[in-house]
């Protein structure tokens, strides 16, 4: 029986076809992806660069450092995913005041929002009291979330370390709640985006799409495309026939 092609399966053909290479040219784009992208990388259109993001992980990618300029860059424009209200709730594990709130008291007020705003218009009567309800829903929905996350990390832990170990880990993480309690609200909220910032950089995050930040030049820096295409042109220069044209006396 005739194998179906995968139509996710990485082909280097189209890639060496745009670049006018042969075929057996190294570094393979295929078996050395990290090579060829820190030589080609700029060359290619994001089109046929979003190609590699079947082989390559955004965690392995950050060894480009264009790669990680261009998170940077993004990241300094502070998008919706990463500032602090959406990123609290897709990643609440990386929150470390997340002890000190009730869980679910966010994701409640929005739902109490959406009650009074969206639901039938709006119309008071209708609605407060359905508002209220799905605050209180949804603050027990997030409170048995959180409850479960940390009925796993306890597992966990005590699988992985014996009882000594696990009092020493209690005895440390009792002075670092201390040590928390101290913080102020707004230290905790900067060390949380700056936190969320990092490992957006380095390919830590779950739930994110790297490739159109990635693969996109818009997010070099201004410089190095100008001193880039300062380099193209001088290139161009010197390739170009000398001039052999003589004046007349």
């Amino acid at each position: 029986m005739e194998s179906i092609p995968d139509p996710y399966a990485f082909s280097a053909t189209p890639i060496l076809s745009y670049l006018g290479l042969p075929p057996e040219y190294e570094p393979s784009p295929q078996d050395s992806p990290v090579d060829f992208l820190t030589i080609h990388l700029r060359q290619l259109p994001p089109n046929l660069l979003a190609l590699f993001s079947r082989i390559i992980t955004p965690q392995r990618r950050t060894v480009l450092p264009i790669i990680r300029n261009r998170r940077q860059k993004y990241a300094s424009t502070v998008p919706r995913e990463l500032a602090l209200p959406e990123a609290r709730k897709r990643w609440p594990m990386l929150w470390v005041g997340r002890e000190r709130e009730k869980p679910g008291l966010e994701q409640g007020k929005e739902e109490k929002r959406w009650a009074e705003r969206e639901f039938l218009g709006g119309v008071k009567g209708q609605v407060g009291k359905l508002g209220q309800l799905l605050s209180e829903y949804e603050e027990e929905r997030e409170a048995e979330r959180m409850r479960e996350v940390r009925r796993e990390k306890m597992a966990e832990k005590f699988a992985e370390q014996n009882i000594e170990e696990e009092e020493e880990e209690e005895e440390g993480e009792g002075v670092a709640i201390v040590e928390e309690e101290q913080e102020s609200t707004d230290q905790l909220e900067i060390n949380f985006e700056r936190v969320v910032r990092e490992k957006f950089i380095y390919g830590l995050l779950d739930d994110v799409d790297y490739d159109p930040v990635d693969w996109d030049d818009k997010w070099d820096e201004t410089d190095e495309r100008d001193a880039e295409e300062r380099w193209f042109d001088e290139e161009e220069e010197e390739d170009a026939p000398p001039d052999t044209t003589t004046i007349d006396s």
